[in-house]
């Protein structure tokens, strides 16, 4: 089967990682790719905002299955475009991927649907926005209403810091993505990234994540695309899973399909579990970054044949089968991150840095320049280890990191201390 992946980041370099495994591949491609996915497929350069280019590639190279990494195409409807040319692909069309690409159509679905949520109103009018802030309690969350590269959201902690948070939004700082604005109850408990696969008829669980948003040790700065992860959630347990397959997966499902969109693809479903249960705080339909990367290196099973099955309507009974371990992934970011970031300088050591026991250096914003990997973007690698606990594999990751000579990144150096902290209550009891 000749498969192509969309995208360049970390995430579609684990995507191509692990469909390079699969015995059904003949041809791999990524568009457009990067350093680390040229090691492993065939990088094109194909515009991805181009539908129009897209299908023409497909036919030209004679695809047979087309894989939709980030939100921007499937939003824009290339799924769509693929399938009416006759390219089978993995993602929802625009009607579905509507889930993500409006907060307010979500949080209005959730109510139609009986899908548990925190209340919310939807503005686009600074003067009524405030008005309601005002009627309030603190914090509250307000979120531009579009796709804003996962910094559109502010966890404000005073009305102040609220109406501010509107007043930047609808007035542009977001573009076309914050002309209407969201404003949310804060829910109090732990969030979780949960993952199911969709056939369009029915979805299976594929594992939960924990991402680190914001900038700073101790959750603290701005919010980010995410600075790392880790799979899996203790509290996700067998009884959990159900819950939230039953409560919030499965409505939805049936709810897309009565509205004439079903949903194929994978639902990443951003939770917060509370005293009284699963709450969904948004959707995405792709998987997440940097959640995949760490997601991915647990899976034992076939990801094309998995993501095949979505397409075909064909999910097995069972869910995928994922490795007992501990995955972690620790993005490297460029000095500036989130804001602007320096491009161009020299990353050194990768190759020391993945030599190490259980560790992948995935490239998320690099390029090659003269023999040498330099850095490209915001979020330039993703460091990712397994380990028979969430320590282990955040000490190996960290050990990785070590070894990357690049003054000019960063990191976080908590990522999953909370989740170590259980652990270490746990070993005590």
């Amino acid at each position: 089967m000749k498969v192509l992946v969309i995208g360049s980041g970390a995430r579609e370099h684990a995507i191509a990682l692990s469909i390079a495994k699969s015995p059904r591949l003949s041809e791999l491609y990524v568009a457009p790719g990067n350093p680390g996915t040229a090691a492993i497929a065939r990088n094109v350069a194909v515009d991805i905002s181009d539908n129009a280019s897209v299908v023409a590639f497909c036919r030209s190279e004679s695809v047979d299955f087309a894989i939709i990494g980030p939100e921007g195409p499937l939003v824009a409807g290339l799924a769509d475009d693929l399938r009416e040319s006759g390219i089978a692909c993995f993602g929802p069309g625009r009607d579905a991927a509507k889930l993500e690409s409006s907060k307010g159509f979500t949080k209005d679905f959730c109510r139609e649907f009986a899908i548990p949520t925190g209340a919310y109103a939807r503005f686009t009018d600074v003067d009524q926005a405030i008005a309601y802030i005002g009627r309030q309690i603190v914090p509250i969350v307000v979120k531009a209403d579009g796709l804003a590269a996962g910094k559109g959201v502010v966890i404000a902690m005073s009305q102040a810091e609220a109406e501010q948070a509107v007043r930047d939004m609808l007035g542009g700082a977001f573009g076309p993505a914050g002309a209407e604005v969201v404003i949310e109850e804060f829910l109090h408990g732990e969030e979780v990234s949960f993952f199911a696969l969709c056939d369009g008829l029915r979805a299976t669980p594929f594992g939960s994540a924990q991402d680190h948003k914001r900038v700073g040790e101790g959750d603290t700065g701005p919010n980010t695309g995410g600075m790392g992860a880790y799979s899996p959630l203790a509290l996700m347990d067998e009884a959990m899973t159900e819950r939230v397959m039953s409560e919030i997966i499965a409505p939805t499902m049936g709810g897309m399909a009565a509205r004439g969109a079903p949903f194929r693809g994978v639902l990443f479903a951003g939770l917060m579990i509370g005293t009284a249960g699963p709450k969904l705080i948004e959707y995405n339909v792709r998987f997440g970054d940097p959640e995949a990367e760490a997601l991915l290196a647990r899976l034992e099973d076939d990801l094309l044949q998995l993501l095949w099955d979505c397409e075909r309507n064909g999910l097995p009974a069972r869910p995928p089968k994922l490795s007992p371990q501990t995955a972690i992934a620790v993005i490297l970011a460029a000095r500036g991150y989130p804001g602007p970031s320096e491009r161009g300088t020299r990353i050194k050591g990768l190759e020391r840095a993945e030599g190490l026991s259980g560790v992948t250096i995935l490239h998320a914003g690099t390029r090659s320049d003269g023999g040498s990997i330099v850095a490209d973007g915001g979020r330039v690698l993703a460091v990712t280890a397994l380990g028979s606990n969430v320590r282990e594999a955040r000490d190996r990751a960290y050990a990785a990191i070590d070894q990357i000579d690049w003054p000019e990144g960063f990191c976080r150096r908590d990522i999953g201390a909370r989740a170590i902290e259980s652990e270490q209550v746990d070993e005590v009891r």
